[in-house]
């Protein structure tokens, strides 16, 4: 039997202070979900595998992420701010260093840091954080294998179909699902790709590498929209939001306070939308259904991922990390303008694609079977010609109990799970951390249990601290507040207060995030002194990190 295994198999009698060999990593992150969404943290979609790990690992109450895909993956990536990274917006290039749209130089990625201490590193998923040109590839000096991976599978832009996803990719070569020599699935559904490719890159590292720890970054786009799932999991949630959105917040909250996953204090935030006004019922239940399918489909393949690893005996030196890139998303994708037939043609209309015909809109006109494009108010969603996102009813109940949305920085659009599961590194199974923690932490935790050594001539130093003194049951000193920006929407937080404000010319509004997580009620008239000396902490670290008023790019490009 190979060291490692052996290894593996001893940590169990090893104190849980102390672990033989460098930790493999496996850091996974969802897409557009609510703070509620997972059995874990208060949802009613079934979740078993991310349970499984929470109960028997670390969960994290007040992890933070960005508010939205772009700005979280950078921070995540390189434990900066986004700003600091390059991707102070999206991946538009606005003429300023800070918002340029990709990975610059003076910042490195957690596979560039942890390759020199001797780790292997893999992705599997959604890159975005560099723009994605179509075929005109003018360069790939920002894509995974450039940025320290040693293999990648997944898409290098931001959204699209799961069966047919746009900028496929397997290591620097664009592909589509059926000329992928590597990967053949009898049906193809993104989600799973990116799970079984994860077990995959498991297998061949054990096979060819073992003598080396890795660290595997797997970045799911479930559940952004488009609505996509497959029929036998959309089956598991047939009528389950026959009800409407009040009753599943309702439960949800119950049940967040019953896991004293947020205090008893704390108050819903008012509901979006009226049950008894909503035209189409059917359809409205129905995204959901679908929504929580896609869920459910990327948990089955976590734990595919986790079965790979006690397969080889590598679960108990293997620290998981499970978080979310942002908060529900109320974008109202698809739900406005019909496209197309409301019920799909008798059979396909359309000419096929051919097996190596890129996709390359993120907007498919068409299914590769030849059905035309269907979206609108009426068109179930599914399938792989159908465009449609649940909309900003939905998106409040993922929040729950917290008010507003991806993009935002209040509480409901940068609230996100943290699991952490290492049994030969974390002392107390189903424990909870109740402080503040954010992105860039992510880096400096890696570097810390990696051994790593982070440069320290011309890059931009860490953000971060360590969450490892969570692991151990230690108490976390971040030293310095957590700070936001995005679209004009910004915060600061620091021990139990909180500053933010909505959009560039809102107002701030200051909360104490210990008796009101759920942002009710505003203290910045009752505590005048704490907020100015907030926002003053707020202006210094925005001129440090370079952020101008979001959309006054002409007046600052150089």
């Amino acid at each position: 039997m190979h060291f490692r295994s052996i290894a593996a198999l001893l940590i169990p009698l090893i104190s849980w202070s102390f672990a033989a060999e460098k930790p493999n990593i496996i850091l996974m992150m969802s897409d557009d979900m609510g703070f509620s969404d997972i059995g874990c943290y208060g949802g009613e979609i079934q979740t078993p595998n991310l349970d499984s790990l929470a109960a028997n690992g670390l969960r994290f109450s007040q992890f933070y992420n960005t508010g939205r895909c772009c700005p979280t993956r950078a921070s995540l990536l390189t434990g900066l701010y986004p700003h600091q990274a390059g991707v102070g917006h999206m991946t538009g290039n606005y003429g300023i260093r800070q918002y340029q749209g990709f990975l610059n130089k003076q910042c490195l990625t957690i596979a560039q840091v942890l390759k020199p201490a001797g780790y292997r590193c893999y992705m599997s998923g959604k890159w975005h954080v560099t723009p994605y040109l179509g075929k005109k590839i003018d360069s790939q000096n920002n894509w995974p294998l450039q940025r320290g991976f040693d293999r990648f599978y997944g898409t290098i832009h931001g959204a699209g179909s799961f069966f047919d996803p746009n900028s496929l990719t397997r290591d620097n070569q664009y592909i589509t699902p059926y000329n992928d020599p590597e990967y053949q699935p009898d049906t193809y559904y993104y989600t799973d790709a990116i799970s079984d490719n994860a077990v995959k890159f498991i297998q061949d590292h054990v096979a060819n590498h073992g003598d080396q720890p890795f660290f595997t970054y797997v970045a799911y786009t479930a559940a952004h929209w488009p609505l996509h799932a497959l029929p036998k999991d959309i089956a598991k949630y047939k009528g389950k939001y026959n009800s409407g959105y009040a009753p599943v917040r309702q439960a949800r909250f119950a049940r967040l306070k019953e896991m004293n996953i947020i205090p008893a204090s704390c108050k819903l935030s008012p509901q979006d939308g009226h049950w008894e006004r909503v035209i189409r019922k059917e359809w409205e239940a129905a995204c959901m259904e679908v929504y929580a399918a896609m869920i459910d489909n990327m948990d089955q393949g976590i734990g595919r991922i986790v079965n790979e690893l006690k397969t080889h005996n590598l679960l108990d030196n293997t620290l998981i990390l499970f978080l979310q890139d942002n908060g529900g998303c109320a974008e109202i994708f698809g739900r406005k303008v019909p496209v197309g037939p409301v019920k799909r043609p008798a059979k396909p209309t359309l000419k096929p694609m051919g097996r190596n015909e890129l996709q390359l809109d993120m907007i498919p006109k068409q299914s590769r079977d030849g059905y035309p494009l269907r979206r609108g108010p009426g068109v179930m969603p599914g399938p792989p010609e159908t465009q449609i996102g649940y909309g900003e009813h939905w998106a409040n109940v993922s929040n729950t109990p917290f008010r507003l949305y991806k993009h935002y920085v209040h509480e409901g659009g940068i609230s996100t799970p943290l699991i952490a599961h290492w049994p030969a590194g974390i002392k107390e199974k189903n424990g909870w951390n109740h402080t503040p923690s954010h992105l860039v932490d992510i880096m400096t935790t890696l570097v810390d249990i990696g051994e790593a050594t982070y440069p320290s001539d011309d890059k931009i130093p860490l953000e971060g601290i360590s969450l490892k003194p969570a692991f151990q049951n230690e108490t976390l000193d971040r030293g310095k507040p957590i700070f936001w920006e995005h679209e004009g929407n910004r915060a600061v937080r620091e021990g139990k207060w909180k500053l933010v404000a909505k959009g560039v010319k809102g107002d701030w509004e200051l909360y104490d995030i210990e008796a009101d997580r759920s942002e009710m009620n505003n203290l910045i008239n009752a505590q005048p002194e704490i907020a100015a000396q907030m926002a003053a902490q707020y202006r210094t670290w925005s001129k440090s990190c370079g952020v101008v008023p979001f959309g006054w790019w002409k007046k600052f490009k150089k």
